[in-house]
């Protein structure tokens, strides 16, 4: 009887890991899904901003490293699908979530493109805690590929 409690609470625990793994899943698909828009169809600002725990930064590629709020960041990107960016869609290449406890961090492979034209590809971050039982980002953080920085294998194609 004892084994079969034991084997019960590991299949358990690899359910809840499934469940937390699709969650996150979700996340990332929310997020690259909501920063798309059109002349015809615009952003879906508070889908982005609803994955968010109050508090959280994300620190964008740019050097030196300077944090911002989600807020501040559909600020700027607002103001910029309002004047210069006419177009912005995000597509997940590939992505890799890891999961301890109530802890987790997704990586994802993604590629960009602007105006419809301008296309560049990056790593996105994002570290996850779960909180009454649902997952949060606390922090987000992405860098660019360049001709010195290429995308890993790993985070291209699911």
């Amino acid at each position: 009887m004892a084994l079969i409690a034991v084997f019960g609470a590991k299949f358990a625990h690899e359910g809840d890991k499934m469940d937390d793994q699709k969650a996150i899943e979700a996340i990332v698909a929310r997020q690259f899904g909501s920063l798309n828009w059109t002349p015809d169809k615009p952003c879906e600002w508070n889908d982005f901003i609803a994955d968010f725990l109050a508090g959280a930064l994300l620190y964008p590629s740019a050097r030196p490293a300077k944090s911002q709020t989600p807020d501040d960041f559909v600020l700027r990107m607002k103001g910029l699908a309002e004047s210069r960016l006419h177009s912005f869609k995000e597509d997940v290449l590939g992505h890799q979530i890891f999961v301890f406890g109530n802890v987790a961090v997704a990586v994802a492979g993604c590629q960009i493109t602007e105006n419809d034209k301008e296309v560049s590809r990056g790593v996105e971050m994002m570290l996850l805690i779960k909180q009454e039982g649902r997952w949060r980002i606390v922090a987000q953080a992405w860098d660019m590929e360049n001709d010195s920085k290429k995308l890993p294998s790993e985070l291209i194609g699911l």
